[in-house]
Protein backbone atom coordinates (compact mmCIF):
# COMPACT_ATOMS: atom_id res chain seq x y z
CA UNK A 1 0.00 0.00 0.00
CA UNK A 2 1.19 3.34 -0.60
CA UNK A 3 1.88 5.59 2.23
CA UNK A 4 0.00 9.07 2.66
CA UNK A 5 3.17 10.53 1.41
CA UNK A 6 3.37 9.10 -1.66
CA UNK A 7 -0.21 10.00 -2.41
CA UNK A 8 0.54 13.65 -1.83
CA UNK A 9 3.95 13.72 -3.54
CA UNK A 10 6.97 14.69 -2.58
CA UNK A 11 6.49 18.96 -2.20
CA UNK A 12 3.04 18.47 -1.59
CA UNK A 13 1.94 19.53 -5.18
CA UNK A 14 1.44 15.64 -6.00
CA UNK A 15 -2.36 15.02 -7.58
CA UNK A 16 -3.90 13.29 -4.86
CA UNK A 17 -3.90 15.92 -2.13
CA UNK A 18 -6.89 14.60 0.09
CA UNK A 19 -9.00 17.13 2.73
CA UNK A 20 -12.27 16.59 4.33
CA UNK A 21 -14.18 19.11 5.63
CA UNK A 22 -17.03 18.99 8.17
CA UNK A 23 -20.05 21.17 7.40
CA UNK A 24 -21.67 21.28 10.67
CA UNK A 25 -24.88 23.34 12.77
CA UNK A 26 -28.93 22.86 12.92
CA UNK A 27 -31.17 21.82 10.46
CA UNK A 28 -32.23 24.35 8.03
CA UNK A 29 -29.56 26.32 8.97
CA UNK A 30 -28.64 26.30 5.41
CA UNK A 31 -25.69 23.66 5.30
CA UNK A 32 -26.80 21.84 1.76
CA UNK A 33 -27.60 24.76 0.03
CA UNK A 34 -24.24 26.04 1.44
CA UNK A 35 -22.36 22.76 -0.08
CA UNK A 36 -24.22 23.01 -3.28
CA UNK A 37 -23.11 26.72 -3.99
CA UNK A 38 -19.41 25.55 -2.49
CA UNK A 39 -18.73 22.34 -4.64
CA UNK A 40 -18.61 24.30 -8.27
CA UNK A 41 -17.39 27.29 -7.16
CA UNK A 42 -14.09 25.16 -5.75
CA UNK A 43 -14.11 22.94 -8.81
CA UNK A 44 -13.98 26.06 -11.21
CA UNK A 45 -11.50 28.53 -9.07
CA UNK A 46 -9.49 26.17 -8.09
CA UNK A 47 -9.63 23.12 -10.01
CA UNK A 48 -10.03 20.81 -7.14
CA UNK A 49 -12.10 17.66 -7.01
CA UNK A 50 -15.03 17.91 -5.10
CA UNK A 51 -17.56 15.49 -3.27
CA UNK A 52 -20.10 16.47 -1.68
CA UNK A 53 -21.47 14.28 1.07
CA UNK A 54 -25.30 15.15 1.90
CA UNK A 55 -25.89 12.17 5.43
CA UNK A 56 -29.44 12.84 4.87
CA UNK A 57 -29.66 12.22 0.95
CA UNK A 58 -27.28 8.94 1.71
CA UNK A 59 -28.70 7.04 5.35
CA UNK A 60 -32.19 7.23 5.68
CA UNK A 61 -33.96 5.74 3.22
CA UNK A 62 -32.02 2.36 4.43
CA UNK A 63 -34.66 2.29 7.48
CA UNK A 64 -37.26 4.91 6.21
CA UNK A 65 -38.53 2.40 3.56
CA UNK A 66 -39.64 -0.15 6.08
CA UNK A 67 -40.80 2.17 8.95
CA UNK A 68 -42.55 5.33 8.74
CA UNK A 69 -40.31 6.90 11.57
CA UNK A 70 -37.08 8.32 11.30
CA UNK A 71 -34.06 6.18 12.86
CA UNK A 72 -33.69 6.21 16.77
CA UNK A 73 -30.87 7.62 17.90
CA UNK A 74 -29.02 4.03 18.43
CA UNK A 75 -29.85 3.44 14.82
CA UNK A 76 -28.06 6.54 13.32
CA UNK A 77 -25.01 5.76 15.68
CA UNK A 78 -24.92 2.91 13.76
CA UNK A 79 -25.76 3.94 9.92
CA UNK A 80 -23.14 6.82 10.91
CA UNK A 81 -19.99 4.68 11.28
CA UNK A 82 -21.04 2.10 8.43
CA UNK A 83 -21.05 5.69 6.12
CA UNK A 84 -17.01 6.53 7.51
CA UNK A 85 -16.25 2.76 6.91
CA UNK A 86 -17.45 3.52 3.18
CA UNK A 87 -15.54 6.63 2.77
CA UNK A 88 -12.63 4.66 3.82
CA UNK A 89 -13.34 2.64 1.44
CA UNK A 90 -12.93 5.50 -1.20
CA UNK A 91 -10.46 7.19 0.48
CA UNK A 92 -7.83 3.91 0.34
CA UNK A 93 -8.56 3.25 -3.33
CA UNK A 94 -7.64 7.17 -4.46
CA UNK A 95 -4.67 6.89 -2.23
CA UNK A 96 -2.96 3.53 -3.55
CA UNK A 97 -4.44 4.37 -7.07
CA UNK A 98 -6.98 1.50 -7.09
CA UNK A 99 -10.23 0.15 -7.76
CA UNK A 100 -12.77 0.76 -5.22
CA UNK A 101 -14.10 -2.45 -3.52
CA UNK A 102 -17.34 -3.19 -2.37
CA UNK A 103 -17.95 -4.06 1.80
CA UNK A 104 -18.66 -7.19 2.45
CA UNK A 105 -21.18 -6.37 5.42
CA UNK A 106 -22.91 -3.46 4.37
CA UNK A 107 -26.81 -1.83 4.21
CA UNK A 108 -27.67 -2.35 0.25
CA UNK A 109 -29.66 0.54 0.19
CA UNK A 110 -27.45 3.22 1.75
CA UNK A 111 -24.60 1.75 -0.30
CA UNK A 112 -26.07 2.18 -3.49
CA UNK A 113 -26.80 5.79 -2.54
CA UNK A 114 -23.33 6.32 -1.52
CA UNK A 115 -22.52 5.09 -4.92
CA UNK A 116 -24.74 6.98 -6.82
CA UNK A 117 -23.59 10.06 -4.91
CA UNK A 118 -19.96 9.30 -5.66
CA UNK A 119 -21.16 9.00 -9.69
CA UNK A 120 -23.29 11.56 -10.02
CA UNK A 121 -20.15 13.75 -9.00
CA UNK A 122 -17.91 11.78 -11.71
CA UNK A 123 -15.77 10.08 -9.10
CA UNK A 124 -16.09 6.94 -9.67
CA UNK A 125 -17.31 5.10 -12.96
CA UNK A 126 -19.98 2.27 -13.35
CA UNK A 127 -18.59 -1.46 -11.75
CA UNK A 128 -15.28 -2.73 -13.30
CA UNK A 129 -17.02 -5.27 -16.07
CA UNK A 130 -14.35 -8.02 -14.84
CA UNK A 131 -15.24 -7.77 -11.42
CA UNK A 132 -18.87 -6.37 -10.62
CA UNK A 133 -18.29 -5.76 -6.89
CA UNK A 134 -15.13 -3.07 -7.27
CA UNK A 135 -15.60 0.32 -8.65
CA UNK A 136 -13.61 2.27 -11.10
CA UNK A 137 -12.15 5.78 -10.04
CA UNK A 138 -12.65 8.35 -12.45
CA UNK A 139 -9.85 10.17 -13.80
CA UNK A 140 -11.11 14.02 -11.88
CA UNK A 141 -11.09 11.84 -8.84
CA UNK A 142 -7.13 10.72 -9.04
CA UNK A 143 -5.42 13.73 -11.06
CA UNK A 144 -6.58 16.71 -8.88
CA UNK A 145 -6.40 17.80 -4.95
CA UNK A 146 -9.66 16.28 -4.01
CA UNK A 147 -12.06 17.61 -1.24
CA UNK A 148 -14.73 15.75 0.41
CA UNK A 149 -17.16 17.86 1.79
CA UNK A 150 -19.36 16.01 4.91
CA UNK A 151 -23.22 17.45 5.36
CA UNK A 152 -24.41 16.87 8.76
CA UNK A 153 -25.06 18.40 11.70
CA UNK A 154 -22.15 17.15 13.60
CA UNK A 155 -24.19 18.37 16.95
CA UNK A 156 -21.71 16.61 19.18
CA UNK A 157 -18.17 16.98 19.32
CA UNK A 158 -17.68 13.24 19.20
CA UNK A 159 -19.47 12.65 15.89
CA UNK A 160 -16.55 14.93 14.64
CA UNK A 161 -13.88 13.69 16.19
CA UNK A 162 -14.42 10.06 14.84
CA UNK A 163 -14.16 12.02 11.01
CA UNK A 164 -11.32 13.45 12.66
CA UNK A 165 -9.65 10.21 13.68
CA UNK A 166 -10.48 9.15 10.04
CA UNK A 167 -8.12 12.33 8.48
CA UNK A 168 -5.33 11.04 11.00
CA UNK A 169 -5.39 7.77 9.89
CA UNK A 170 -4.45 8.61 6.17
CA UNK A 171 -2.94 11.70 7.08
CA UNK A 172 -5.54 14.16 5.03
CA UNK A 173 -6.46 17.52 5.19
CA UNK A 174 -8.95 18.15 8.07
CA UNK A 175 -11.00 20.81 8.80
CA UNK A 176 -14.30 21.93 9.90
CA UNK A 177 -16.66 25.19 9.24
CA UNK A 178 -19.57 25.90 11.09
CA UNK A 179 -22.67 27.52 9.95
CA UNK A 180 -24.09 29.48 12.87
CA UNK A 181 -27.69 30.22 12.47
CA UNK A 182 -30.62 31.25 15.04
CA UNK A 183 -32.96 28.31 16.12
CA UNK A 184 -36.42 30.84 15.36
CA UNK A 185 -34.66 31.15 11.66
CA UNK A 186 -33.72 27.34 11.11
CA UNK A 187 -37.31 26.59 12.82
CA UNK A 188 -38.87 28.82 10.27
CA UNK A 189 -36.74 28.00 7.51
CA UNK A 190 -37.78 24.17 9.02
CA UNK A 191 -41.85 24.81 8.75
CA UNK A 192 -41.48 25.45 5.10
CA UNK A 193 -39.89 22.29 4.18
CA UNK A 194 -42.17 19.46 2.26
CA UNK A 195 -41.17 16.81 4.93
CA UNK A 196 -39.90 18.92 7.74
CA UNK A 197 -38.61 17.88 11.09
CA UNK A 198 -40.67 18.03 14.33
CA UNK A 199 -39.79 21.62 15.76
CA UNK A 200 -39.04 19.49 19.22
CA UNK A 201 -36.43 18.00 17.29
CA UNK A 202 -34.45 20.57 16.15
CA UNK A 203 -35.28 22.62 20.12
CA UNK A 204 -33.70 19.22 21.78
CA UNK A 205 -30.56 19.32 19.46
CA UNK A 206 -30.24 23.07 19.54
CA UNK A 207 -29.65 22.36 23.46
CA UNK A 208 -27.00 19.30 23.16
CA UNK A 209 -25.31 21.26 19.85
CA UNK A 210 -21.45 21.44 20.88
CA UNK A 211 -19.71 24.13 18.78
CA UNK A 212 -16.31 23.48 17.45
CA UNK A 213 -14.01 24.62 20.31
CA UNK A 214 -10.18 25.35 18.55
CA UNK A 215 -9.26 27.05 22.11
CA UNK A 216 -10.30 23.91 24.21
CA UNK A 217 -9.66 20.48 21.65
CA UNK A 218 -6.36 21.20 19.64
CA UNK A 219 -7.65 18.84 16.94
CA UNK A 220 -10.54 20.95 16.43
CA UNK A 221 -8.09 24.04 15.71
CA UNK A 222 -8.88 24.39 11.57
CA UNK A 223 -12.22 25.45 12.24
CA UNK A 224 -14.80 28.43 11.21
CA UNK A 225 -17.50 30.05 12.07
CA UNK A 226 -19.55 32.13 9.94
CA UNK A 227 -23.37 33.23 9.42
CA UNK A 228 -25.46 31.25 7.40
CA UNK A 229 -26.54 34.30 5.66
CA UNK A 230 -22.70 35.38 4.86
CA UNK A 231 -22.09 35.71 1.25
CA UNK A 232 -19.21 38.55 1.58
CA UNK A 233 -16.16 38.92 -0.31
CA UNK A 234 -14.31 38.15 3.34
CA UNK A 235 -16.21 35.30 4.25
CA UNK A 236 -15.31 33.45 0.88
CA UNK A 237 -11.71 34.57 1.56
CA UNK A 238 -11.72 33.02 4.92
CA UNK A 239 -13.21 29.37 3.53
CA UNK A 240 -10.82 29.47 1.50
CA UNK A 241 -7.57 29.72 3.24
CA UNK A 242 -9.65 27.33 5.56
CA UNK A 243 -9.56 24.82 2.97
CA UNK A 244 -6.14 25.67 1.41
CA UNK A 245 -4.76 25.52 5.14
CA UNK A 246 -6.30 22.13 5.29
CA UNK A 247 -4.80 20.68 2.47
CA UNK A 248 -1.09 22.02 3.23
CA UNK A 249 -1.22 21.02 6.24
CA UNK A 250 -2.20 17.20 6.80
CA UNK A 251 -3.02 15.62 10.36
CA UNK A 252 -0.36 13.77 10.85
CA UNK A 253 -0.53 10.32 12.10
CA UNK A 254 1.19 10.31 15.09
CA UNK A 255 1.37 14.02 17.13
CA UNK A 256 2.53 12.43 20.44
CA UNK A 257 -0.49 10.85 21.39
CA UNK A 258 -1.77 13.91 22.00
CA UNK A 259 -5.03 13.36 20.17
CA UNK A 260 -5.56 9.93 22.12
CA UNK A 261 -4.98 11.70 25.83
CA UNK A 262 -7.59 14.10 24.78
CA UNK A 263 -9.78 10.89 23.19
CA UNK A 264 -8.90 8.88 26.19
CA UNK A 265 -10.03 11.57 28.53
CA UNK A 266 -13.15 12.14 27.25
CA UNK A 267 -14.22 8.28 26.98
CA UNK A 268 -13.05 8.43 30.88
CA UNK A 269 -14.87 11.63 31.73
CA UNK A 270 -17.96 10.25 29.54
CA UNK A 271 -18.08 6.60 31.70
CA UNK A 272 -17.72 8.52 35.00
CA UNK A 273 -20.50 10.57 35.22
CA UNK A 274 -22.88 7.51 32.90
CA UNK A 275 -21.65 5.73 36.21
CA UNK A 276 -22.44 8.40 38.79
CA UNK A 277 -25.93 9.14 37.23
CA UNK A 278 -26.89 5.36 37.27
CA UNK A 279 -25.77 5.10 41.07
CA UNK A 280 -27.03 8.37 41.92
CA UNK A 281 -30.73 7.33 40.40
CA UNK A 282 -30.58 4.53 42.62
CA UNK A 283 -29.74 6.19 45.90
CA UNK A 284 -32.45 8.81 45.40
CA UNK A 285 -34.68 6.23 44.62
CA UNK A 286 -34.15 4.39 47.32
CA UNK A 287 -33.82 7.17 49.91
CA UNK A 288 -37.64 8.23 48.35
CA UNK A 289 -38.73 4.55 49.78
CA UNK A 290 -37.30 5.04 52.64
CA UNK A 291 -38.64 8.26 53.13
CA UNK A 292 -42.16 5.96 52.23
CA UNK A 293 -41.75 3.54 54.75
CA UNK A 294 -41.14 6.59 57.32
CA UNK A 295 -44.30 7.61 56.73
CA UNK A 296 -43.00 11.36 55.43
CA UNK A 297 -46.37 13.35 54.23
CA UNK A 298 -46.64 13.24 50.77
CA UNK A 299 -46.11 17.12 50.93
CA UNK A 300 -43.17 16.68 52.46
CA UNK A 301 -42.50 13.67 50.15
CA UNK A 302 -42.45 15.98 47.35
CA UNK A 303 -40.04 18.88 48.52
CA UNK A 304 -37.20 15.55 49.76
CA UNK A 305 -37.83 14.56 45.67
CA UNK A 306 -37.35 18.13 44.50
CA UNK A 307 -34.33 18.69 47.04
CA UNK A 308 -32.64 15.62 46.16
CA UNK A 309 -33.04 15.94 42.37
CA UNK A 310 -31.53 19.28 42.09
CA UNK A 311 -28.56 17.98 44.04
CA UNK A 312 -28.48 15.20 42.04
CA UNK A 313 -27.96 17.56 38.86
CA UNK A 314 -25.94 20.53 40.49
CA UNK A 315 -23.37 17.37 41.36
CA UNK A 316 -23.61 15.45 38.15
CA UNK A 317 -22.78 19.28 36.54
CA UNK A 318 -20.15 19.76 39.14
CA UNK A 319 -18.42 16.30 38.27
CA UNK A 320 -19.05 17.78 34.33
CA UNK A 321 -17.57 20.75 34.42
CA UNK A 322 -15.38 20.45 37.34
CA UNK A 323 -16.87 23.84 38.98
CA UNK A 324 -15.36 21.93 42.67
CA UNK A 325 -18.69 22.97 44.45
CA UNK A 326 -18.63 19.82 45.93
CA UNK A 327 -15.82 17.90 44.51
CA UNK A 328 -12.48 19.03 45.28
CA UNK A 329 -10.56 17.27 42.80
CA UNK A 330 -12.99 15.62 39.88
CA UNK A 331 -10.08 15.35 37.66
CA UNK A 332 -8.62 12.12 39.92
CA UNK A 333 -11.71 11.28 41.94
CA UNK A 334 -13.01 7.75 41.67
CA UNK A 335 -16.89 7.08 41.48
CA UNK A 336 -16.87 5.34 44.74
CA UNK A 337 -15.00 8.49 45.89
CA UNK A 338 -18.01 10.86 44.30
CA UNK A 339 -20.93 8.46 45.77
CA UNK A 340 -19.52 8.88 49.12
CA UNK A 341 -19.46 12.59 48.79
CA UNK A 342 -23.03 12.63 47.42
CA UNK A 343 -23.84 10.84 50.57
CA UNK A 344 -22.45 13.03 53.00
CA UNK A 345 -24.91 16.07 50.96
CA UNK A 346 -27.60 14.18 50.82
CA UNK A 347 -28.44 12.80 54.52
CA UNK A 348 -27.79 16.08 55.23
CA UNK A 349 -31.25 16.92 53.64
CA UNK A 350 -32.82 14.04 54.74
CA UNK A 351 -31.91 15.10 57.98
CA UNK A 352 -34.97 18.06 57.91
CA UNK A 353 -37.59 15.13 56.76
CA UNK A 354 -37.19 12.01 59.17
CA UNK A 355 -34.11 10.30 60.94
CA UNK A 356 -32.39 7.74 58.78
CA UNK A 357 -30.88 5.23 60.70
Amino acid sequence: MKTAEDARGVHGEGPRRLGLCLLCGLPAAGKSTFARALSPRLRQERGWAVGVVAYDDVMPDAFLEEASARPLPSQWKVLRQELLKYLEYFLSAVINGCQMSTPPNRTEAMWEDFITCLKDQDLISSAAPEAQSCYLLTKTAVSRPLFLILDDNFYYQSMRYEVYQLARKYSLGFCQLFLDCSLETCLQRNGQRPQALPAETIHLMGRKLEKPNPEKNAWEHNSLTIESSECSSEASLKLTDLLLTALENPVKYMEDNVEQKEADRIICSTNLLHQADQMLRRIVSQTMKEAKEERVLPFNLKLLAEELNKLKAEFLEDLRQGNKKYLCFPETISVSDAIAFFHHEKDNIVQKYFSKH
